[in-house]
Order: structure tokens, then C-alpha cells, then sequence
């Protein structure tokens, strides 16, 4: 059993990228094969992930969706980099934009990421997408291709309002195009603990939507030191492995690997060919 998990939310600025990467990597830190998906045309995952021009990569999403839709062979391994702390990722850039225009004139539009997948997913325990801040055809081509979701919300009311939004969205995807599509969890973010209106957020967030989709126990805090992994293209835990944010996304990992593949595929040893 592999599952793929698409991070979404229309909103942008709640830490989604840095949840997909923090997640995947603590996923791969228990000894799971993680493929991340970068399937934002801002390429903020790449980058995150220390890929710095994202511009000049020879293969990226792009490529492989393209092929995929022209039924092009794609070959093992093909346009898969390998991150230091042991996952592996689909990288994407600008030219993912002028993709999403021309998907909107395909016939099958939605379900070309999740023939991709279908191409190598079978190679890893879980797979995470990382969305563009929007509902636009790559994120429905997401949640097409996904088993589940999850869904960081910035602790704001704001963010919290524009999640009713989201889940009609999810609630449409379902219907009609992708009938396993579960939510995960919704994830609060930024939590500034030290202030009443973060624990209110919270509060308001369990009463609202507790009874009808689960809200992860794991509230991942506000801190200038998960911001700064970004720059440092590397993880929480290496940046800064003594904090709060660490810990927190070492929960967060636990909860989802909790309800998470049964079957774990082999990770290659050092000695194994790097693709």
C-alpha cells in the first residue's frame, strides 16, 4: 500500500511548503521512501530544498506531465533529484504555468499528474504534493491524483474562513473525479502560543470542524527559525534540531505515518546506483 498526499489550501503564506518538506523528510527520517512533487510554478519547494535555479534544470515537472499527455516513455528515475536528507523530488519551475494554460484544452485535463504517478509511485512509501496557492487545474490534478489530503491553516480568522472554500472544492473532486479523495487532517500553522487569539483560532477551528473531518493534535508553532530553512535548503531538523518547530513536525510526522502505508518499500543503501 503506497498513499499520496496532496498539502493544499488556496491561501498562500501558511506554510504548506514548509510542511511538505519538513513532512517528507521526517517521513524518510523513520525509515520511509518519500518522493516530493513540486507542482507549484513558483518552484518554492525546489528552491526550499536547496535547488537554487530551478530556472536552468533540464527536466522538471513540466517535462514529465508533457510526456506523459504526448505518451512519451519516461524513463526510471527520470528528472528525480535527490536531496541530501534522503528524499527524493520532482522539481518545477516557471514554465509549469504555461503547462497549467494548456492542460485547460485537453481532453482528460485532470488526471494527467496521476498518470505520472501511476508510472512511479509503486517505488515509494508515500508521495507529497506540494499545490499552488490557487484552485487552478494543477491543484485539481492534484487532488485527482491523490489518496488524501491535508490542509495547513495559518491560526488566523482570515485563513480559517477561506477553508469552507477549500472543502467544497475537495467535496467537487470527489464527486466527480476522484471518489477515494480523503482529508487527512487540517493542520494549524504559525501558532503564536503565547497569545489568546492563536488559542481561540485553535478552539474555533476543533468546534467548527472537529465532528466532520479530523484537525492533527500536532499544531506546528509561529518561529523565524522554521522561515529560515528555506534560505538553508535544509530541514528543521537539521537547522535547528533542539527547537519547537522540530518537534512539532516530528509529532506531525508520527500522526500521519500513523494512519500511513502498511507495506514499506526498501530504501537504497549508499551503495545502490544514484539515479
Amino acid at each position: 500500500m503506497r498513499k499520496v498526499i496532496a498539502l493544499a489550501n488556496q491561501k498562500g503564506g501558511v506554510a504548506k511548503t514548509t510542511t511538505t518538506a519538513n513532512l517528507g523528510i521526517g517521513l524518510a527520517r523513520q525509515g520511509k521512501k518519500v518522493l516530493l512533487i513540486d507542482c507549484d510554478p513558483q518552484g518554492s519547494l525546489t528552491e526550499s530544498l536547496g535547488f537554487r535555479q530551478p530556472d536552468n534544470l533540464p527536466v522538471t515537472l513540466t517535462t514529465l506531465l508533457s510526456k506523459t499527455i504526448a505518451e512519451s516513455s519516461i524513463q526510471p528515475g527520470e528528472g528525480v533529484l535527490q536531496h541530501k536528507e534522503g528524499v527524493d523530488l520532482v522539481p518545477a519551475n516557471i514554465e509549469l504555468s504555461a503547462l497549467e494554460i494548456s492542460l485547460v484544452n485537453l481532453m482528460s485535463r485532470e488526471i494527467v499528474l496521476r498518470e505520472y504517478l501511476a508510472q512511479v509511485k509503486a517505488g515509494y512509501d508515500y508521495v507529497l504534493i506540494d499545490c499552488s496557492p490557487s484552485l487552478g487545474m494543477l491543484t485539481i490534478n492534484a487532488l485527482t491524483a491523490s489518496d488524501s489530503i491535508i490542509i495547513p491553516v495559518q491560526a488566523h480568522y482570515l485563513p480559517l474562513k477561506g477553508l469552507e472554500q477549500l472543502l467544497k472544492s475537495i467535496d467537487r473532486v470527489r464527486k466527480q473525479l476522484n471518489p477515494r479523495l480523503q482529508v487527512e487532517g487540517v493542520l494549524l500553522t504559525m501558532v503564536d502560543s503565547r497569545t489568546a487569539y492563536a488559542k481561540e483560532i485553535s478552539t474555533a477551528l476543533r468546534q467548527s470542524y472537529g465532528n466532520a473531518l479530523k484537525v492533527f493534535t500536532t499544531e506546528i508553532p509561529l518561529s523565524i527559525r522554521a522561515a529560515e530553512t528555506s534560505l538553508a535548503g535544509k530541514s528543521i531538523y537539521l537547522h535547528d534540531p533542539a527547537g519547537k518547530v522540530a518537534a512539532a513536525y516530528a509529532e506531525l510526522t508520527k500522526e500521519v505515518d500513523s494512519n500511513g502505508p502498511r507495506q514499506q518499500v526498501r530504501r537504497p543503501d549508499r551503495h545502490d546506483p544514484v539515479r
